[in-house]
């Protein structure tokens, strides 16, 4: 098959090359980002006087023609097409002549490729940060529901200290805040660094103007070096180490889910519709869902590695193996909306059980740290506190009692300072509420956690 490239070589190549050449499965998705740069270099070719102001309406009228026949399913994509850049540049010219031809003055496909890529990364990225919103606003409505629900705080996986469950949730809604900001970060630099007139590799030598070019398709400025531009891929690597941190606060939020859901747990409930069963046990309810969320995370940490070790032996400027960077960018951007789409739903329907949560906060002597402030309050130093803290703890353990539940006269074994308000400064109610500093577990602190984060929302 000849080549639209056919000049210095005869172009025609050997069926496995060109199986081995083409990107077209992949790059199609590419067409509306491709058709978006074509008509912008068209428009400013006409405005440098490059081609006729009547060329250049011929080539956006072709190409829109093109970009909603597609969209329609009217104009199927060749798969035998080399890719998407070619498909549509050839059917281009079959459709207006000659007048088709021109619409490759002045750019190359390697600054047409890292401009449809790059206009990809900003539109995804935009478009997980939606997605991140909506799971932020079913984080914050769960949290406020069970702002005064007593569940147990871990650390090292032991019991440690009685939080309320809409803190914890809120804990992950501050992990997507910040991937919120990360996405943010990455698009804020992806605009400013348009590559398109980078051409080849060494810029042109027809009078373009990238600056305008840029504005046509929202860029805010150029990249400055035209052999960095067609060979740049950071914005890959920065987008997919995003997204990897993405899919790793889901990991963590699927474990927490799976370990809630079982019997040991009994923390949630989730309906039947997000659960899957057994072939042989009739008893099961698997959290599929959440496991396979958790296990799609290592598919995206290796799709960050591959493109990593793609780019870390390429010598400027643009090399064949860059074509290898749009899978694991595709699959990662896809993994992820779908992960982030599954637990929007599956947090908005969980159901709490909050008699679980808290029969077993009332485990594991939880209060203990509040004992150890108790007698702070009342005048005795910390480390002093703790130690007699301790001592009544394991006091407590030895007789399989609650902390709470021992007798006074027990209680003043270790201290004199202890009077019947240890009861209700015991209480795990009591620990929670008063638990107000900024970013605690409190009631009225979780909500301006809630606030905080709708703000950001709503920004």
């Amino acid at each position: 098959m000849d080549k639209l490239w056919a000049g210095r070589t005869a172009g025609t190549t050997a069926n496995l090359v060109d199986e081995i050449n083409s990107s077209i499965a992949v790059d199609r998705r590419l067409y509306k980002r491709d058709i978006a740069g074509s008509i912008a270099h068209a428009k400013m070719m006409a405005k440098q006087g490059i081609i006729t102001q009547q060329e250049a309406g011929a080539l956006v009228e072709g190409l829109e023609g093109i970009e909603a026949d597609i969209t329609s399913g009217a104009l199927a994509i060749d798969p035998t097409a080399e890719d998407i850049h070619m498909f549509v540049e050839t059917v281009l010219t079959a459709r207006i002549g000659d007048t088709g031809k021109m619409l490759h003055t002045a750019r190359s496909r390697n600054d047409q490729v890292a401009l449809d890529t790059k206009l990809y990364c900003i539109e995804e990225a935009e478009s997980v940060r939606d997605l991140i919103c909506e799971l932020l606003r079913v984080l914050a409505d769960k949290a406020e529901k069970n702002t005064g629900v007593i569940m147990p705080g871990y650390t090292h996986m032991q019991h440690a200290q009685p939080v309320s469950f809409g803190q914890h949730l809120m804990a992950y809604a501050m992990m997507f805040e910040r991937d919120i900001s990360r996405l943010d970060d990455c698009r804020t630099r992806m605009l400013e660094r348009s590559p398109i007139g980078s051409c080849a590799l060494a810029g042109t030598t027809f009078d373009i103007d990238r600056e305008y070019e840029a504005s046509l398709l929202g860029f805010t400025g150029i990249a400055m070096n035209s052999m960095d531009a067609v060979s740049d891929r950071d914005h890959f690597v920065e987008l997919m180490s995003d997204l990897a941190i993405i899919m790793m606060h889901i990991s963590r939020l699927s474990e927490e889910i799976i370990m809630w859901a079982t019997s040991e747990f009994g923390f949630i409930h989730l309906p039947d519709e997000y659960t899957t069963g057994s072939s042989i046990m009739p008893q099961k309810k698997n959290p599929d869902v959440a496991e396979l969320c958790r296990g799609k995370t290592g598919r995206v940490y290796g799709n960050l590695m591959s493109i990593l070790t793609t780019l870390k032996g390429m010598p400027l400027a643009y090399n064949k193996d860059i074509q290898e960077d749009k899978e694991p960018l595709f699959d990662s951007i896809e993994t992820v909306k779908l992960c982030i789409e599954a637990f929007i739903e599956i947090v908005d329907v969980m159901e709490v059980n909050e008699v679980s949560m808290y029969e077993s906060a009332k485990k594991g002597y939880i209060n203990a740290t509040d004992m150890a402030d108790y007698l702070v309050v009342k005048g005795m130093p910390f480390r002093d506190a703790y130690n007699v803290s301790g001592k009544i703890v394991s006091y407590c353990v030895g007789r399989g009692c609650p902390l709470e539940e021992l007798p006074l006269e027990e209680f003043k074994m270790f201290s004199d300072l202890i009077e019947d308000d240890i009861y209700h400064r015991l209480d795990l109610r009591t620990c929670m509420e008063k638990r107000n500093s900024a970013g605690g577990t409190s009631p009225e602190s979780v909500m301006k956690q809630i606030e905080y984060i709708r703000s950001k929302i709503e920004k």
